[in-house]
């Protein structure tokens, strides 16, 4: 799909976040063209029915091909949130499936009628190379994701091909032309960031990669073991804690009051944006970086919107 945005661009996996308890995301990349933000709610709202409907019919007629598979490690990642690793070193065609970042794919446990939707943290080359698909679920009682979590190395799960259009990070290609981009993550809505990062966007040839990654505290924020390589890359992380303890001296409260206080866009025809999390937040988010850009370029254009 080839899109000519202006002033920026947005790309968005939610709402809503894909997590293993979550209901199924839409099938297809979907396009709000020329929306004005006083007409966002009310549109977001009838898309979300369609959407509804559309699952409900893709539930009636499924068709998925269903592939079984051992899990190789699975391991705390944070509090509540665990590693899972799945082997997929015999199935090549299920490997490369996952061909771009963002993508999600179906998890079916057994004697479990309900399948889980799940984001995948690893980046497309990681399955060709290392024969794995890699995931952050959090664990919530009383879920499928409970139960996956529960599992141990070995057990075996079915899986179908990972689907979805992903992060179409080409839109914000060349990296000269879009300096800034913007990455907002709260929770286990970092697992398809990690993706994105590590399947690498030239962020190391931008002047102002920035990540805002929000947790209720420091000891449920994923991945910090790979900060100090995310920032090597180009990306600066900015970690947003909304409870912290006595000895945190970051960001505090949420990721979008983090990024109003900061409100620094320096090229706002140059900006692109990358949402994963609560609902809430990304439409925040959303908000805060539409005034944020009209503001300082003193702009009345309409943005596109893409969600996933």
């Amino acid at each position: 799909m080839s899109v000519k945005l202006s002033p920026s661009t947005l790309l968005s996996l939610s709402p809503p976040l894909l997590h293993a308890h979550h209901s199924p995301p839409l099938i297809s990349m979907s396009i709000l063209r020329r929306l004005a933000p006083n007409h966002l709610t009310t549109h977001l709202r009838h898309h979300h029915r369609r959407r509804l409907a559309t699952v409900a019919a893709a539930v009636r007629q499924d068709t998925t091909i269903w592939t079984q598979a051992p899990l190789s490690e699975i391991e705390p990642a944070a509090e509540s949130l665990f590693h899972v690793s799945i082997d997929v070193s015999d199935y090549p065609d299920l490997a490369a499936s996952h061909t771009r970042a963002g993508q999600y794919l179906q998890l079916r446990l057994p004697d479990v009628e309900k399948p889980s939707f799940l984001a995948i943290a690893s980046p497309p080359s990681y399955a060709a190379e290392k024969g794995a698909f890699e995931f952050l679920v959090k664990s919530v009682a009383g879920s499928t994701a409970e139960l996956l979590c529960g599992l141990k190395k070995g057990d075996v799960v079915e899986l179908s091909q990972a689907t979805g259009r992903g992060f179409e990070i080409d839109q914000i290609e060349p990296a000269e032309k879009y300096p800034t981009v913007l990455i907002f993550a709260t929770g286990s809505g970092i697992s398809p960031i990690r993706s994105l990062i590590e399947s690498g966007f030239s962020a190391d040839k931008r002047s102002d990669v920035r990540l805002y990654y929000g947790a209720r505290n420091i000891k449920r924020m994923a991945y910090q073991d790979r900060f100090k390589d995310w920032d090597n890359s180009g990306v600066k992380i900015v970690p947003v804690l909304s409870q912290p303890d006595g000895r945190w001296t970051g960001e505090t409260g949420y990721v979008q009051a983090a990024f109003a206080k900061a409100k620094q866009i320096y090229s706002p025809t140059g900006t692109g944006a990358v949402l994963c999390g609560q609902k809430q937040m990304t439409e925040v988010c959303y908000f805060i970086y539409l005034s944020t850009v009209m503001f300082s370029h003193n702009l009345s254009e309409h943005i596109f919107f893409l969600q996933l």
